[in-house]
């Protein structure tokens, strides 16, 4: 799309566990331009899931050199840059700055052993954990993935000097500053959030770690700007040199401003990679039963919602990849677009899959229900289930745990939600969208672009530390395509189907428990 307004524009970047997105936003709201590349994950070793910062970089720089070449946009006309990233992860970083390692990905568990013994390391350290920071180490987490390098990965350990989240790294990319913030550094489990306007790294949490604070970037405010575009950068992707960098988020705080989920009364329902139920927090809490937790917001002084049931869209690209538009030994089936046609399959299909369940904990599950080792699939197979029930039972299984989540988190916000909005990779669905609104029982947004929701929520906040937008004009940054109502006749099967899935979860989450 050319940019025919003269208007300022954010130069927006979200990095997925898939790869980056990459849009150029205007004051108005609007994509000017956008594209996405892929990065390719390995999982080398059991429980340990990898990329190459190398691939991750080139993806990105390439993303942005195409939106901008797009838009025909004048360098003068791009004012910031902000990124997001997905969290949970981790880069080693040498001295010159650049990656000593794979970036290690949130779905990596091979720090689960050390997590532990930190916690066992004093009586009362559960309890401390939870008091100044909110969450503990649960093993895939960057305290877990530094602690599994330093004691399993010693050569790269040893040519490290500082560990990032890559949202802090992709920062340092763009301006040669190593640095974090508390949206950033929050999943590294060792700030002290007990007051949300003077966040820092604890002494306490260190000692307990064992981490030394020189590992760690100086943490600067949410709302702070990272440093100048630096000059080879701006002229390798075509931008002006000394745009301001400001400080980056990761996605769920992203996605919460993209879908307006941070107002008190408004939430989201978001399906990428995960799934969350997006919302505010009236302060530092942790809801233990439900894995739910406050997190600083990146608007300064406010604080967010936590709660991440596990995967999501991923599912439905697996079970698409894997069982559908696969190549094996059985045949080719192979497709460009596994996605085409889901839309057209699952609405002929009759509400509640043909009596199909599909559980959705193929790598555990967190929120409201907590388990790494709990496993899914589908049950309730008859000879007459057809690949267009199993499709469709993936969307409604999904559905199912957005419903189990939503209430935990109202009653964590402090309040229902007047609206939902449906964000992610999941909401360009219609077929998706129907469904949840059906399975929640509640109306539900579906936001224009909603792939775009992430991008849309870091130029939203460039723009307001830029005082070019108030908090006002948010409404401006999530247009809504469409609002699903509930659909009254299907409200009893729904309710069926969601007893189903929460008991079958407590049947089953008792066969995965380790043994021995």
């Amino acid at each position: 799309m050319r940019c025919g307004v003269m208007q300022p524009l954010v130069l927006a970047i979200d990095l997925g566990s898939g790869g980056p997105k990459v849009a150029l936003v205007g004051l108005d709201g609007g994509i000017v331009a956008a594209t996405a590349r892929s990065v390719r994950t390995r999982t080398p070793e059991p429980d340990l899931a990898v990329q190459d910062p190398r691939e991750i970089r080139q993806a990105i720089f390439d993303a942005c050199r195409a939106v901008v070449a797009e838009s025909a946009a004048r360098p003068d006309q791009v004012v910031a840059v902000a990124c997001a990233s997905q969290f949970a992860s981790l880069i080693p970083i040498g001295a010159d700055g650049t990656p000593s390692g794979d970036l290690i990905l949130w779905l990596t568990r091979r720090g689960t052993p050390y997590s532990r013994e930190v916690l066992a390391r004093r009586d009362d350290a559960f309890l401390r954990w939870l008091d100044v920071h909110g969450a503990v180490p649960m093993g895939n987490d960057p305290l877990s993935h530094l602690l599994f390098l330093a004691r399993e990965r010693p050569e790269i350990w040893a040519r490290t000097a500082r560990v990032l989240e890559p949202a802090d790294w992709l920062a340092l990319e763009l301006t040669g500053q190593i640095a974090s913030n508390p949206c950033s550094a929050f999943l590294m489990l060792l700030t002290d959030n007990r007051c949300i306007d003077a966040v820092d790294w604890s002494p306490e949490l260190l000692e307990l770690a064992g981490v030394a604070r020189d590992k760690l970037p100086d943490l600067v405010p949410v709302d702070a700007c990272i440093g100048p575009l630096r000059a080879r950068i701006a002229a390798e992707l075509g931008l002006r040199p000394g745009t301001p960098v400001f400080a980056p988020v990761n996605d769920t705080q992203a996605a919460t401003v993209g879908a307006g989920a941070c107002e008190p009364g408004s939430g989201g329902a978001n399906i990428g990679t995960t799934i969350q139920i997006l919302g505010s927090a009236p302060g530092k809490h942790t809801d233990i039963e439900t894995s739910i937790v406050s997190m600083p917001s990146p608007l300064r002084g406010e604080w967010m919602a936590l709660a991440e049931s596990g995967l999501g869209g991923k599912l439905l690209d697996h079970f698409l990849a894997q069982l559908v538009h696969t190549r094996d030994a059985l045949g080719d089936h192979g497709s460009n677009d596994i996605w085409f046609g889901i839309d057209r399959a699952v609405e002929q299909t009759p509400a509640g899959s043909s009596g199909l369940v599909y559980l959705p904990w193929l790598a555990g599950s967190q929120a409201p229900r907590t388990d790494a080792h709990m496993r899914g699939g589908f049950i309730g197979m008859s000879l007459e289930t057809t690949r267009a029930d199993m499709a469709r039972a993936v969307l409604e299984g999904v559905a199912c745990t957005l419903r189990w989540m939503l209430p935990a988190v109202e009653a964590f916000a402090g309040a229902p939600f007047a609206r939902i909005a449906f964000s992610g990779g999941g909401a360009t669905s219609d077929a998706w969208a129907e469904i949840t609104a059906n399975v929640l029982g509640r109306p539900v947004e579906q936001l224009e672009t909603p792939r775009q929701t992430n991008t849309r929520g870091v130029a939203f906040l460039a723009f307001h530390r830029l005082g070019l937008v108030a908090r006002g004009d948010l409404a401006r940054f999530r247009p809504v395509k469409r609002t699903w109502e509930p659909a009254r006749a299907h409200s009893a099967l729904y309710d069926a189907l969601f007893h189903q899935h929460k008991a079958a979860y407590d049947a089953l989450e008792p066969l995965f428990r380790p043994t021995g």
